[in-house]
């Protein structure tokens, strides 16, 4: 592009026509001061790009600047962050540091678009776990400043409206990471305008032919749809204007993204979608009668149209931890077509459009936290986990983004807000983490339910504690939410440590009395012998019995023989990785578990889809050759869980030595008073050993029990029967 005179005016000319725009559609008031801040914004960000120009030709300053439009129009923040945003590119691309602009800005701009700078922008050679660590980077300044992550929404909104000039595939990937982050955060953060822009856009990329298509059919109906609403509102205005109300009736056509989720979902053409358009009532309220009103004008609707009593959506009395308050009726309207009737006040309708920035325009002089404060402060805590890896914490921040919510009570009638499909253990962390990790039971409506029974709106939860209840490797196949998850997780790796602790201990003992001394040569050799990952797996399974007695003196003695050594020494130098001494507990992923009570059944792998330890998988139960073991996107796992569904059978990876076998103990004695709770005491008294059944019988004083229990491997079994045999009373102990 030829850069002539006449060219650079005019594009000085209409830079000056979008800064005097960027002014004029700032949502918020703006002073003098703000003013001035802003110009002086402009005139560094104007010096700071001079030389740059986009892939498509024009100046860079118009990036920043369209960017800062939307911050000032779309989401309405402040002038801290309208100057923040024009600054956004300023220290990464530029020679300006961080402290110039402290200097001319002072401390909160400057804290913004360092946050800003941090996320730097990914680079296309980068694989999953950099790019999760890329948004690990971005996500944590939530913490910070929830407008940095505002910012580089309406910095990732422009790049998706600008894309036209780039390379296909660098299209698809910044389509795809949208889809993936930016969506779900614009969407937590109640940007729903954003977040339906972002979402079309991203198809626009990935299957630009599927969203031409529904786009041109939104344009064609677009007249008849025009036609409906005017009808519709035909119907009900008179009722409306005769209760004095002030309001206007419009229509929302739904996005071209989520018709298309509909018609993969439902299998159906775009012309089958029944819901293509919502009406939206927005009425002028104060706060006072919002509430009243918006029930009159529902009363109003389902005078003259038949609601659907199942989809009735209150979020006026429970606002959605987004912010987000309306009230949602589906009704049969005109043609015998079923539409969405939304109703929300002005107020209520600012907030579902500006999220964040409208909260806090109607928070004055309200108390308590705002939903997003609330929201973030428990975000702090789940994701600050030093020991999770960049994709598990990008997948735990997605579990808390997009999830529709449910409402249940505690005993004392307080409302809670949780995710579908959480079950009372994410209810216990929600209360308090204590309540979590020591939960034993829970009460829905008043019964006792298991831990994994899926919560639904209205329900009253109830949490049975107990002191010595603590949790599981199960538990985790329970809760859902990442704050609990997060929590389980950190106090089974305590659990494993404080395991390794007294393995260490053990293993100490045990290598003296073999009169080898326990150094870190001794250790490197130990964790090649066992074929292990750390020192700390080592002590791990030393403290639970995996390696016993036995296999302590069968590497004796081959470390004693000196010769033996020496040839295997020649033929293979023990190979010890680097990090040995890491303080982790790795999994071996080399044991499959089926069902819901993780059994032990034999199985073979399937030839078509050739699973390996650690693949997602289940199990399908074939007719002549058992159990059939595929990866959940095998090309045929579609068709035998819609062909054969009952053959499906849940699996699991699992650590072997971490694994439960169930076997029986029959015991035999002379009954006394009190015999019962000694046995049940002892056998509660092994760490790792789990009652799964028990029966006693006493007949002409002679006692008889059948106990089933779980245990990890046979050490433990030895142990549990020899101090079972200790008892008083009892006389014979054996496994069945």
């Amino acid at each position: 592009m030829e850069l002539t005179a006449e060219f650079i005016e005019a594009e000085n000319k209409e830079l000056t026509r979008q800064y005097k725009k960027l002014l004029r559609i700032s949502y918020q008031t703006l002073t003098d001061e703000d003013k001035k801040m802003i110009r002086k914004a402009f005139e560094v960000a104007v010096d700071a790009h001079k030389s740059q120009r986009r892939k498509s030709g024009e100046a860079y300053i118009f990036h920043p600047l369209a960017v800062a439009q939307i911050v000032a129009s779309e989401i309405g923040l402040d002038a801290t962050s309208i100057a923040s945003a024009l600054l956004h590119d300023v220290v990464e691309d530029t020679e300006y540091t961080l402290a110039d602009l402290e200097q001319m800005f002072g401390e909160t701009v400057a804290r913004i678009v360092d946050g800003l700078t941090k996320i730097s922008s990914l680079k296309k050679d980068r694989d999953v776990s950099l790019q999760a660590e890329n948004f690990r980077k971005m996500l944590l300044t939530i913490n910070d400043d929830p407008r940095v992550i505002i910012i580089k929404i309406a910095d990732r909104l422009h790049n998706m409206q600008t894309m036209d000039a780039m390379r296909a595939d660098k299209q698809s990937k910044i389509a795809s990471e949208t889809l993936y982050i930016y969506a779900p955060l614009a969407h937590r953060m109640g940007l729903y305008n954003i977040k339906t822009e972002l979402e079309d856009l991203s198809l626009k990329y990935t299957e630009p032919d599927v969203y031409k298509d529904i786009a041109s059919k939104i344009t064609e109906s677009k007249a008849q749809q025009d036609q409906y609403i005017k009808d519709f509102k035909k119907v009900i205005e008179d009722s409306l204007d005769e209760e004095g109300l002030n309001y206007e009736i419009k229509g929302r056509p739904k996005s071209i993204y989520s018709i298309r989720r509909k018609i993969l979902a439902q299998g159906v053409t775009f012309e089958e979608v029944y819901d293509k358009f919502a009406i939206r009532i927005i009425y002028k309220s104060d706060k006072a009668n919002e509430k009243f009103l918006a029930w009159k004008i529902y009363s109003i609707v389902t005078d003259h149209f038949r609601p659907n009593p199942t989809r009735l959506r209150d979020w006026i009395s429970s606002p959605k931890s987004t912010g987000y308050e309306a009230l949602h009726i589906t009704v049969m309207g005109l043609k015998g077509r079923w539409v969405e009737v939304q109703i929300r006040s002005d107020r209520m309708n600012e907030i579902a459009e500006k999220g964040y920035a409208a909260h806090y325009k109607y928070k004055e002089g309200t108390e308590g936290e705002s939903s997003l404060d609330e929201w973030i402060n428990r975000l702090q805590e789940a994701l600050e986990n030093p020991d999770q890896n960049a994709v598990d914490f990008v997948e735990n921040f997605k579990l808390n983004l997009y999830n529709k919510e449910i409402f249940v009570f505690t005993p004392q009638g307080d409302l809670k807000s949780l995710p579908k499909g959480a079950t009372p253990l994410d209810f216990a962390f929600s209360v308090h983490t204590e309540v979590g990790l020591h939960t034993r039971g829970s009460r829905v409506n008043g019964k006792l339910v298991p831990l994994s029974h899926t919560l639904k709106s209205g329900d009253q939860v109830e949490i049975i504690t107990s002191e010595s209840a603590q949790p599981t490797n199960n538990w985790l196949d329970y809760a859902t939410t990442a704050r609990a998850r997060a929590k389980i997780k950190s106090s089974l790796k305590d659990e494993k440590k404080e395991l390794a602790d007294d393995g260490k201990a053990i293993l100490s003992r045990k290598l003296k009395s073999q009169k080898i001394p326990l150094n870190e040569k001794t250790i490197n050799e130990l964790v090649s012998y066992f074929k292990l990952n750390t020192s700390l797996d080592l002590f791990y399974r030393v403290g639970n019995g995996t390696i016993d007695n036995k296999m302590i003196k069968e590497f004796a003695a081959q470390r004693s023989n000196a010769l033996m050594s020496f040839i295997k020494s020649k033929i293979r130098k023990p190979n010890t990785p680097p990090d040995v001494h890491k303080d982790e507990i790795t999994n071996n992923f080399d044991s499959l578990v089926f069902g819901p009570e993780d059994q032990k059944l034999d199985y073979t792998f399937a030839k078509c889809c050739s699973p390996i330890p650690g693949d997602p998988v289940f199990g399908f139960t074939t007719i002549k050759d058992g159990i059939k073991v595929h990866k959940n996107n095998c090309p045929n796992a579609i068709a035998m869980r819609s062909n054969y569904a009952y053959r499906i059978i849940k699996a699991k990876w699992v650590d072997s030595s971490d694994t439960g076998y169930q076997t029986d103990i029959i015991l035999t004695g002379i009954d006394n008073l009190g015999l019962v709770n000694t046995v049940t005491a002892e056998i509660s008294n092994h760490l790792n050993v789990d009652i799964k059944g028990l029966s006693f019988t006493t007949q002409g004083g002679i006692f008889k029990g059948k106990i089933t229990v779980v245990v990890r491997n046979n050490a433990l079994l030895k142990t549990l029967i020899e101090n079972l045999k200790k008892i008083d009373g009892i006389d014979q102990v054996t496994r069945v």
